[in-house]
């Protein structure tokens, strides 16, 4: 492999990494605001100790997705100093956002959160939770503003010098980029849906093993309604942003349905496979329905792949599967969360345990769809690091070496395996574990309390 594919696949893999933990903090954001909420209004043992819970597991998930967050600014400096020197200008300020607003707004009050319960009033503590959530939202803000505008540049000015980069000439225009807020909410939905999943899996699997079924029933049901509620909003996000990519990256929405050639009336493919040998797809398609969708006109005319040069064009297979994995999945988990939900709702879904055993085996399913996604979003854009300006190619640092990026990529993988393994001993201890209660503060109808009031003292 050259040097630049080699970075190519570092950075992969260090995002990639990164992105493992990212939908876990911040969905679980949402669902530690409606726990402890509950808390808040009633004061129950159950509600504390229930909200205790998320909040480790969202405090050990949030520490070591800063700890792989930190290698990728390294990336940049270390493999991608021509990028890094091009993109500076822009990219300064919503880094620095990021930093300044949203990570030291959710890092303080997660002090708060961690440390001060008893040291501060509740509702204080309370608004703390809020601030956690807020300031993880602002996180995915500002760094999908920079990602955006390698999409879809905006507010920048370029002179015509060989050697010149762009300068930042309207913020709001940069920060508002036409692909910001559709590609914010799609990936924020995303997030929801992934919390929504990995809380109702936990308590899926509470109740297969019989355990916390107090827990459970004042959980799964708000976890499973936001599930639902994220992933119907899917498909709605996912429009705006595809027709936001149909406008500004016509090649990479050909690429996304195998469009070769310009098509009035354009099919959407279900699914298929591209064969770049006689430039055709093959599989199942509904015809004129992504003319309809992109610009809501069933026989509206879409640009095809065959408009430019080979050399332009992204990698088409790896493009089209994961655009397709993607939406299936998105499919698959609305179906899950709304017969999860209706069980739940008729009392049924405790007894269901071949439903309990399909949300267990859901929580990876929205980690896989949102890597497709990203996949397909980034691959996609290629050959472009920043569309129309700048080459992946001309983006890598010109001194790095091939042996050097393979050697950091060893250490990288070995020191990420590292990490995984602890983060997932300390997570799967917390939810082995569960909520934690005195035995005076279990619920009247929980047989351990009754146990406990049989039993001799010593081994109370």
């Amino acid at each position: 492999m050259s040097a630049e594919s080699l970075a190519r696949l570092q950075f992969a893999f260090t995002i990639g990494y990164h992105f493992i933990f990212v939908p876990i903090s911040v969905g679980l954001a949402v669902q530690l605001v409606i726990t402890e909420r509950r808390y808040y209004k009633s004061a129950l043992a159950i509600d504390k100790a229930t909200s205790e819970m998320w909040k480790k597991i969202f405090a050990a998930t949030f520490a070591i997705g800063v700890a792989t967050g930190i290698s990728m600014e390294f990336a940049f400096g270390a493999n991608w100093a021509n990028y890094s020197r091009f993109v500076g200008d822009i990219f300064g300020a919503p880094l620095a956002a990021e930093a300044l607003i949203a990570f030291f707004l959710e890092s303080t009050f997660l002090g708060i959160l961690l440390f001060g319960r008893k040291r501060v009033s509740k509702r204080f503590y309370y608004a703390s939770v809020w601030l956690v959530a807020i300031g993880a939202h602002l996180s995915a803000l500002w760094i999908l503003v920079a990602n955006s505008w390698m999409q879809t540049p905006a507010g920048y000015v370029l002179s015509d010098k060989p050697g010149s980069v762009p300068r930042l000439d309207d913020f709001f225009a940069a920060v508002f980029n036409p692909s910001t807020l559709p590609r914010f909410f799609h990936t924020v939905a995303s997030l929801w849906v992934t919390g929504g999943f990995v809380v109702a899996g936990i308590c899926a699997w509470y109740l297969l093993k019989g355990k916390h079924q107090w827990m459970v029933r004042r959980t799964i049901g708000p976890a499973l309604a936001v599930a639902l509620l994220a992933s119907l909003a899917m498909p709605v996000l996912g429009h705006w942003s595809a027709q936001v990519v149909g406008k500004y990256q016509p090649v990479k929405m050909a690429a996304f349905e195998g469009l070769w050639r310009d098509e009035e009336g354009a099919p959407l493919y279900m699914f298929g496979f591209v064969r770049e040998s006689d430039e055709s797809t093959i599989g199942i398609k509904i015809p004129k329905l992504l003319s309809l969708l992109l610009y809501n006109d069933p026989n509206a005319k879409v640009e095809g792949l065959l408009d430019v040069p080979a050399a332009d064009r992204p990698p088409l297979e790896i493009t089209f599967q994961s655009y397709h994995l993607m939406v299936a999945l998105g499919m698959l988990m609305i179906g899950i969360a709304l017969l999860a939900l209706v069980q739940n709702l008729r009392g049924k879904l405790e007894t269901s345990r071949w439903l309990l055993w399909l949300l267990l085996a859901a929580v990876p399913l929205p980690f896989i769809a949102i890597m497709g996604g990203w996949t397909a979003a980034e691959v996609g854009r290629q050959p472009w690091i920043v569309q129309g300006l700048m080459r992946t190619k001309d983006a890598i640092s010109p001194t790095v070496s091939r042996n050097e990026l393979l050697v950091s990529l060893a250490i990288f993988a070995t020191i990420y395996a590292l990490l995984f393994v602890a983060w997932a001993r300390i997570v799967l201890g917390i939810i082995k574990k569960g909520p934690e209660l005195e035995q005076s503060e279990l619920p009247a109808h929980d047989p351990r309390r009754h146990a406990a009031a049989a039993a001799p003292a010593e081994e109370v």
